[in-house]
């Protein structure tokens, strides 16, 4: 079964520590992609930062059955990963979040791969543009909200 692969850059006008913490925290994910994200379990290994690695968010928006992403690494303010382990049409999930200084602030390269559970004619595109539209409004509309 083919691999879908989505990316998206991003320019802030901010330091890579202030986007960082947006992305990483579940509820501002939640409220930057204009979805209901919610942590159900804390990181495992590390107390101070409850969105860590081993970290779970629940994520139910409009249309779609709720399912979970796992954290796999978190290297602030450098590196978030996460693969979906409940739910969702897809299998083979990772999530990567790269943060770079740059002069303006910080470039954001956003990949995700994955391959879809059922092998439909244009099943992986569909899934392709559902996953990326509202990333990619959410992430416009913050890079904005820095420019004020």
């Amino acid at each position: 079964m083919k691999t879908h692969t989505i990316v998206m850059d991003q320019d802030f006008a901010a330091p890579p520590e202030r986007v960082f913490a947006v992305l990483s925290d579940h509820e501002e994910l939640g409220r930057v992609l204009s979805t209901n994200i919610k942590r159900v379990r804390d990181a495992s290994d590390d107390p101070e930062n409850v969105n860590g690695v081993g970290s779970v968010r629940r994520i139910q928006s409009f249309g779609v059955p709720a399912f979970e992403e796992t954290v796999t690494v978190c290297d602030p303010p450098n590196i978030i990963e996460y693969t979906i382990t409940k739910g969702s049409p897809i299998k083979n999930h990772r999530g990567r979040l790269e943060f770079r200084p740059t002069e303006q602030g910080t470039h954001l390269h956003y990949t995700i791969e994955f391959q879809p559970k059922l092998n439909l004619p244009l099943w992986g595109t569909i899934l392709e543009s559902a996953i990326r539209g509202p990333i990619e409004k959410g992430l416009r509309k913050l890079a904005r909200s820095y420019m004020q």
